[in-house]
């Protein structure tokens, strides 16, 4: 089983928000919480990346979109450690909060999206990556949410590999650990 391409784009949505506007660690070094015009400008590039259109996003949007991704980590957290109760019971506050709800909308065809009962940015997004991670941790899918392996990462991912193997939230997190790793057999080899 796999994701369809609007689950996986709503999932993309979801790291790209929890990445980009919570505080934490990414490639070893601290990664603040944007504020202020940054956090407007992160949540706009975080609903824009991967070839969508970059909305616009205001200040309101962008604090509302932070608190969701704050939510969502929660999220990505808990299915990375195999706690689908403490996944669901989020995700499900989400989906009643957003009140999510299902729709045919005409872009190439017909296709299933989520929207929040207000339909504002901030809400639609939320409760279609809502949907999305629901639709994720309510099927076989749930291991593919994860959070970075590297030491001093704590940035989240979604293994969209055939192989189900992926560990690090980008290449270069992957290539710290293998230099690591290379240079310790080097430093016990001589």
């Amino acid at each position: 089983m796999k994701f369809d391409s609007h689950v996986l784009n709503l999932l993309t949505a979801a790291v790209q928000l929890v990445n980009r506007l919570t505080p934490g660690r990414s490639g070893g070094a601290d990664a603040t919480a944007p504020t202020g015009e940054a956090l407007t400008v992160a949540a706009a590039d975080a609903l824009g990346g991967d070839g969508r259109r970059r909305p616009e996003v205001s200040a309101s949007e962008a604090k509302q979109l932070a608190a969701v991704a704050v939510r969502m980590r929660v999220v990505f957290e808990a299915a990375h450690a195999g706690d689908a109760d403490r996944a669901a019971t989020e995700i499900n506050a989400l989906l009643l909060e957003t009140n999510a709800r299902p729709q045919l909308d005409r872009t190439d065809g017909w296709n299933l999206h989520f929207h929040g009962a207000d339909d504002s940015l901030a809400n639609g997004w939320a409760a279609g990556c809502a949907a999305g991670l629901a639709m994720a941790v309510g099927s076989d899918l749930a291991g593919r949410l994860g959070v970075c392996a590297a030491p001093a990462c704590d940035r989240v991912f979604v293994d969209a590999s055939r192989n189900s193997k992926k560990r690090f939230c980008s290449p270069q997190c992957q290539s710290r650990v293998k230099a690591a790793a290379h240079r310790a057999r080097q430093q016990t080899a001589g």
